[in-house]
This record gives structure tokens, C-alpha cells and sequence, in this order.
């Protein structure tokens, strides 16, 4: 029996109708959506020098923000034989981490600075997939959807702008086999952990003067957090945070009182719940002394110790 070809087999599952997985999906989009041919062995187009200047500029923030972290993933996977890529949102790669011996060999995969790896240009790729679905993935070998990439191993995570949207995605690729499947899966954890950093990074630069709290700890590798100004108001979330809170994924959010997001199970409402903030923040500031909470909060003593037993605060 004639073993189908890998372009033949992507062909077949992507017209049977039947998407019956992601991986599918994103074959039968880059065949039906896109028009490409998963037999083609071009190299993905590759941008002028004076464009990616221009693309560089366009995410300096992004670059420059992104660069330790960069090293410090290659620090970790670069002695596996493994290339680390930054690109913009629409799939061109900006940086890149690899060692001297190996840039010619991923230059000739296309894995290199000012090449497009977008899924309408590459079909299914770690890069391009994981923009068009917005996801942490990992795309195998022959799971790419070009013949001429099934050596590769890519995986990789988006990275989210303070506003919510997309602005980039972070790879780490290896060429033929070069990261075995257990490698694989610390690999992934790890560039999962750096998106996040990166994408922290840049939500602290955003908001300067915001203190910056982290809404949800519980939410593993992503950048869950909020910017909360001078007034204890929300001004800015991540991503993450966003889905959380049940905040607009996108785009400004509107002022909300920080407790309001942070604590749910609170039965105090209105100016009861603002003064008992209050009242805990100039006692945590003074250490628990009373008197100088007091002062601090421009009442008398007395006063304060009738507020702190109807809104339930021990003197500690």
C-alpha cells in the first residue's frame, strides 16, 4: 500500500468537511481561506532591510521591553539547538536568539529577522497559528501545513498589549528533532512564562504612575493585572485580567473602584465599604498605632474607635 504524501494528506483532511480538530481547522483555512498549497517548497517572503527597520520602529516599545527576556529564554533552550523569535502581530519576525553556527541553517528554514511567518503566508505554523487563535500551541513536524516545514518543531505564546489586543508572539523553533517531546514540554511552560513577562512589562510601562496590583494569582501563566490610580480607581487590566473580571476584552475600560473587582465576597456597600479602606490603610500606615491614624485621618480618637467597631476593624 502506497503511503500517502504528507501535501496529500493535508489535502484530504482539509476537503473532508469534517474539522474535527484545531489542527484541521487551521489546514483547511490556510487551503480554502488563503490558497495555498501545502506541496509548495518556496522560502516565506522575506521584507527589504529599510521595511524592517520600519516594522522595528513601529514596535520599538515592544523590542526593547522584550530583549532581556529574550536573552535569558535563549539562555535556557539556545544550547538544545533551539532559535528564539520575536514577531510583530501580523507574523514578521523582529529579534531573534541563536547561536553563531546555527543562523545560516535557520536563515535557509526562513526562521530569521524580516521573514513573514503569518498563516496566510506559511499556513499552519507555530507563529502564525498562534496569532490567528490568539493561543499558546505547539505545531510538530508534519503537523505544519507545508511539506517544506515539516522538520520543524515551533511552539509558542501571544503576547498581549495593555489595551488587550494582540501585538505579538513569542517562538522558540527547533529543526529536525532537535527538541525531544519531553524538551518540548519544558520548553513550552517556559515560553509561556516569558509572553507573560513580556506582556507585564509592557502593561507597566503603560501606566507609570498607576500602582500595578496582581488580580488574580491564581491564574497560572498569564499576566493577570490590574493599574489602579491615586483614587483606588482601575484604570487599566491585562488581558487576562479582563477575562476575569468580566472587563471589555479590548480597548480602554472604564474607571471601576479597585475593591469592587478584588473583593466579591463583601456585603459592605457604598461609603461604608470606601471609609473602612481608608480607615485600614492609615492604621496599616501607622502600624496600628490609633492615635496617628487618627491624626492621619484628620478625627479624633475616639471617633475613629466608634468607626473601626461599626465597620468591624480590630485594633491590632
Amino acid at each position: 500500500m502506497v503511503r500517502k504524501s504528507h501535501a496529500d494528506f493535508v489535502v484530504e483532511q482539509s476537503q473532508s468537511g469534517n474539522a474535527g480538530s484545531a489542527l484541521v481547522t487551521s489546514w483547511r483555512r490556510s487551503m480554502l481561506k488563503y490558497g495555498l498549497d501545502p506541496a509548495t517548497t518556496r522560502l516565506p517572503g522575506r521584507i527589504s532591510d529599510a521595511e524592517l527597520q520600519e516594522r522595528r520602529a513601529a514596535a520599538d516599545l515592544l523590542v526593547d521591553l522584550a530583549n532581556p527576556q529574550l536573552d535569558r529564554l535563549y539562555s535556557l533552550v539556545g544550547l538544545s539547538g533551539c532559535n528564539v523569535l520575536l514577531t510583530d502581530c501580523e507574523g514578521m519576525i523582529l529579534a531573534q536568539r541563536v547561536r553563531d553556527g546555527e543562523a545560516a541553517q535557520f536563515r535557509e528554514w526562513g526562521l530569521s529577522e524580516g521573514f513573514d511567518w503569518s498563516e496566510a503566508a506559511q499556513g499552519t505554523n507555530g507563529i502564525g497559528t498562534c496569532l490567528a487563535e490568539g493561543r499558546a500551541l505547539t505545531i510538530n513536524r508534519d503537523e505544519h501545513f507545508h511539506t517544506r516545514n515539516t522538520g520543524l518543531s515551533c511552539m509558542d505564546a501571544p503576547i498581549w498589549g495593555p489595551d488587550g489586543r494582540l501585538v505579538a508572539a513569542l517562538d522558540v523553533s527547533a529543526v529536525k528533532g532537535a527538541a525531544t517531546d519531553s524538551l518540548a514540554r519544558l520548553i513550552e511552560a517556559q515560553v509561556a512564562q516569558t509572553a507573560s513577562a513580556i506582556e507585564a512589562s509592557l502593561f507597566r510601562a503603560a501606566f507609570p504612575g498607576a500602582r500595578i496590583v496582581v488580580a488574580d494569582a491564581e491564574r497560572g501563566g498569564s499576566a493577570s493585572l490590574i493599574a489602579v490610580d491615586k483614587d483606588d480607581l482601575t484604570i487599566g487590566a491585562t488581558r487576562a485580567a479582563r477575562k476575569a473580571f468580566g472587563l471589555p476584552r479590548e480597548g480602554d475600560i472604564k474607571p471601576h473602584p479597585a475593591t469592587d473587582l478584588l473583593v466579591r465576597d463583601d456585603d459592605m456597600r457604598g461609603f461604608d465599604k470606601g471609609e473602612r479602606a481608608a480607615i485600614a490603610r492609615a492604621l496599616a500606615r501607622s502600624d496600628g498605632n490609633v492615635t496617628a491614624a487618627a491624626r492621619a485621618l484628620g478625627i479624633g480618637r475616639a471617633t475613629l474607635y466608634r468607626r473601626m467597631a461599626k465597620l468591624g476593624l480590630e485594633q491590632k
